[in-house]
């Protein structure tokens, strides 16, 4: 059976991201901008939505962009549960 995508606030997706280096960086309405600077001197970025339920489709775009950054294995044992 696979695993299935945990149902998230904005706030608990924001927490995830924050183990892995990120912190708020700008918010304009329910979108918040999360910010890191690798090792390398890049900036990465991604948006985040502070609803009190993000919708799946959702969620899954932002484990998409941040798959660019963070191995994707290291989030699904975040955002999905066994």
């Amino acid at each position: 059976m696979s695993p299935k995508l945990k149902r998230l606030s904005g706030k608990e997706a924001v927490s995830i991201l924050s183990k892995f280096g990120f912190s708020v960086h700008s918010q304009r309405g329910s979108h918040v901008k999360l910010r890191r600077t690798s090792p390398s001197g890049e900036t990465q970025s991604l948006t985040i939505v502070m609803h009190d339920e993000i919708d799946v489709g959702t969620l899954r775009a932002i484990i998409r962009q941040a798959s660019r950054f963070i191995p994707e294995d290291q989030l699904k044992k975040e955002f999905y549960s066994d």
